[in-house]
């Protein structure tokens, strides 16, 4: 078998030239829900990468879906006085446009505006995607970068695909073995065709697991659109909340017991766990929405107050999760610790935050990766790991 001539970027320097450094797109923004802390994430990212080591080129995909040239300024990309950042603001022109070569023997990005020539930007050996949600975290730009032949951080388009759309990544864990909670689908045909019929469907998941339930949309993250309903009256406007995000919702039960997280890292050898994270009720919040996650901050507790043996049985079940949806190299995987003393598993992010606050790589820094170590490992799997079937 030949070997695949884009696994790595040709970084040798021509006779009497230095070397050239790999040179790392940060894509991030967006057209989901999760936008603003796309731009929160990628500015916490750009602070760490080690200039000495890589050439960065950040690009901003506004909310329009529109791929902008943007500043590499990492300060105007964080939240300010509890105001969200976004990438028409970091962009250097309103028309100006990136592209991609969907070319593997061709990795130059070029940068054009209106009535100007098209100016290339040069090669991009790596794209670290900082996109959550659809139209990024979901497969979509994964398949694109397979197409380009641009290696990049993280999973690839099935784990990612999994990994957004709740309902599959239940299924995928089901059948496994590994144990989630019970749930239920209402798709949007089925709003279409008998919305009575639909609504009856979440009254008698009701009537079988107990108020209250958690209505949310299927394919979105960052704890938007999420509804806690207490009882029959609140249900239609948690169904509309959640269908702005989303037309497939996803109906959970409330599982009673302690949040639980864990991160995941591919290494050389493998995946590995991090030490457990705890997320505690935040007392102005009914559950740990956007606003205690990303405003509010809300202190979780690293390492998590746990047993060695819940220690043991929670980093493996992570690691057990990262393997069932095929993913590769980050996931954070969260649980609920039940009353009964059960693990169960919630969801998993294959691209999950990297704000100052996030859990992620608070739960490295705890378990010896600190910040700018984490990101360069990243980067570095992903330049080792080839595009394609693998």
């Amino acid at each position: 078998m030949s070997e695949n001539p884009f696994h790595s970027p040709d970084l040798a320097p021509a006779q009497g030239e230095a070397p050239r450094k790999p040179r790392v797109a940060v894509v991030f923004g967006g057209r989901s829900s999760e936008h603003a802390i796309s731009v929160v994430t990628a500015g916490a990212v750009l602070r760490a990468i080690d200039r000495g080591k890589y050439d960065v080129l950040p690009i901003g995909i506004t909310g329009d879906g529109r791929w902008a040239l943007t500043a590499d300024d990492p300060e105007r990309m964080a939240i300010a006085d509890r105001r969200l950042p976004s990438v028409a603001e970091l962009a250097e022109s309103a028309e100006g446009g990136v592209v991609l070569p969907v070319d593997p023997a061709n990795r130059e990005v070029v940068y054009s505006e209106p009535g100007a020539v098209p100016k290339a930007l040069g090669e991009v050996d790596v794209v670290f995607p900082m996109l959550h949600g659809p139209y990024g975290e979901d497969g979509t730009l994964q398949g694109l970068l397979e197409l380009s032949g641009i290696p990049y951080v993280g999973s690839g388009v099935l784990a990612s695909a999994v990994g957004q759309d709740k309902e599959y990544m239940k299924r995928v864990f089901t059948s496994f073995g590994l144990p989630v909670g019970p749930y239920a689908v209402i798709r949007p045909r089925e709003w279409v065709n008998d919305p009575s019929a639909a609504r009856k469907k979440i009254i008698d998941f009701a009537g079988e697991h107990g108020w209250p339930l958690f209505v949310k949309p299927a394919r979105a993250g960052s704890s938007i659109g999420i509804t806690k309903v207490d009882d029959l009256s609140g249900l239609d406007e948690a169904i509309e909340e959640a269908q702005r995000h989303d037309p497939k919702i996803l109906v959970e039960a409330l599982l009673r017991g302690r949040e639980i997280e864990c991160g995941v890292l591919e290494f050389e050898d493998g995946p590995r766990a991090s030490v457990p994270a705890e997320i505690p009720p935040v007392s102005a919040h009914d559950f740990y929405d956007f606003e205690a996650k990303y405003i509010d901050s809300a202190d979780g507790l690293v390492p998590a107050p746990l047993t060695d043996e819940q220690t043991a049985e929670v980093r493996r079940l992570a690691v057990a999760a990262f393997e069932a949806a095929s993913c590769e190299g980050l996931v954070r995987a969260d649980f609920f610790l039940t009353e009964d003393g059960e693990f169960v598993i919630n969801e998993i992010n294959t691209m999950p935050g990297f704000t100052p606050i996030s859990m992620y790589p608070r739960m490295w820094q705890e378990s010896g990766i600190g910040y700018p170590e984490l990101v360069d490992r990243l980067i570095q799997a992903a330049l080792r790991r080839s595009t394609g079937l693998r």
